[in-house]
């Protein structure tokens, strides 16, 4: 575990701050601020940098683009709300889900920066209302009416699901079965309500830091580092609708040296997750995600507490997670692939970890995830996954439906997995399937 051990560089700043007021912005909650927190910006980082203050108040604007040397502070008291007009959003080639696509830009974005900072108390709320689908039977049925009844299209059907814009919803039916189109600008311009942006996205940025803010209501993921170094995200609350359609807290994607600590996550998805690409994109890039630390984080509600891939096809090594709480989630630990995938994880080492009112699994193996391939379909080596050499210890779990479920694959069983100091209460016996050296030291499952 020594390499573990490794220190964030906290990037520095000059002492001068340039305050948004100053280039124009106005703090009413209708002036559209876009282009004056902008200005703020470049003019900081084309000085040398320093800090770009928002004072308190509510600040509307469009994307806002971080540049280096810049620390971006938000005032106790500040609220950035962001547009909810998709044509604020132009097109750009990035990561969604592990493939490469064209996407809306995210509301806070920054791409090949240098000492780059967010930091301060205040609020950034993506807006997100405006964007995601919804489905109806995860609402009241009050809420459904009060939705249905804001403007949107109503699909039938199945489930019924609302869209915001008949756009967004001819745009699902289209590229689910052909996404490929993602990777067309001309055809993704004609789809832009469906290319719902990450709330935050730093792309190729080496030491980074985040103290501070909430970050709430995103169109879909919330902060998303992708390919990025040196990165410490701390004293953050993320916070997205149960309800929400890829409502992710954070997802450190292809990354190297981060830490994530003494954060808050409450969110409508997965909220602690590494990943490193999807299927051939993610191989082709062979980028993996290692060295990440999660330490001292509380999730309150979530798909999974922390959770490893899907998208995982570069692979994700050298991962520690220590002292977190889990309540609620639907899932505590959650280990997911499939075969199409390819990728190695290894080296994960998790010890201390709370769970109270798990719905589903405690801790979850599971090889059969979201499946891309078709039968008789003929499967390479390379797109086989493999998860090993995982430590899980000190877990204690009041309540959870089912306590530890490892399912593995006859081309890979999942393998050299340790499981020690463990107690949970679950409904159901432990189930392990298509597994090897599965080692269990002090495991007690009591079930009821």
């Amino acid at each position: 575990m020594n390499g573990f051990d490794f220190e964030i560089k906290i990037p520095e700043f000059k002492d001068k701050d340039y305050f948004i007021t100053d280039f124009g912005a106005k703090g009413d909650g209708k002036f559209i601020n876009t282009e004056a927190i902008n200005l703020a910006v470049s003019k900081c980082s084309a000085d040398g940098g320093g800090r770009v203050v928002v004072p308190r108040g509510i600040w509307f604007s469009g994307p806002i683009i971080l540049k280096s040397n810049v620390e971006f502070h938000l005032e106790d008291g500040a609220v950035i709300l962001f547009s909810p007009n998709f044509d604020d959003y132009e097109l750009i080639y990035t990561s969604w889900e592990g493939f490469f696509t064209y996407r809306c830009i995210s509301p806070i974005y920054a791409k090949d920066c240098e000492n780059i900072a967010i930091t301060g108390r205040g609020v950034i709320d993506g807006n997100g209302g405006a964007w995601r689908p919804v489905k109806k039977f995860k609402m009241t049925e009050r809420a459904w009416n009060a939705i249905v009844k804001s403007g949107g299209v109503v699909v039938e059907g199945k489930e019924e699901i609302w869209w915001p814009t008949e756009m967004a919803m001819e745009a699902n039916r289209e590229i689910i079965p052909n996404p490929s189109i993602l990777k067309d600008k001309d055809l993704c311009e004609k789809y832009r309500d469906y290319l719902r942006p990450v709330l935050l996205n730093f792309t190729k940025c080496k030491n980074v830091l985040i103290d501070g803010p909430t970050f709430q209501n995103s169109p879909a993921w919330g902060l998303h580092p992708w390919l990025c170094e040196n990165v410490l995200i701390q004293n953050v609350s993320v916070r997205n609708p149960w309800f929400s359609q890829n409502g992710d807290g954070i997802d450190i994607d292809s990354c190297k040296y981060i830490v994530v600590r003494d954060s808050v996550f409450d969110v409508g998805d997965d909220a602690l997750c590494v990943k490193s690409g999807k299927n051939e994109d993610g191989r082709k890039l062979a980028a993996p995600c290692e060295y990440v630390r999660f330490e001292n984080c509380v999730v309150y509600h979530g798909h999974g507490g922390f959770v490893v891939g899907s998208e995982m096809s570069g692979g994700v090594r050298n991962i520690f997670v220590k002292d977190c709480t889990f309540i609620g989630t639907d899932t505590g630990l959650r280990f997911k692939s499939c075969i199409g995938r390819g990728g190695i994880v290894e080296d994960i080492f998790i010890d201390g970890i709370n769970m109270t009112d798990i719905s589903k699994e405690a801790i979850i193996f599971t090889m059969g995830y979201d499946m891309d391939t078709k039968e008789g379909q003929k499967i390479s080596m390379e797109e086989i996954p493999e998860f090993k050499d995982i430590e899980i210890s000190n877990v204690l779990c009041t309540k959870s439906e089912t306590p530890i479920s490892v399912s593995g694959l006859d081309e890979m069983p999942v393998h050299n997995v340790t499981l020690k100091n463990i107690f949970i209460n679950s409904k159901n016996p432990v189930s392990i399937y298509k597994a090897e050296n599965i080692v269990q030291e002090n495991v007690n499952v009591i079930v009821e």
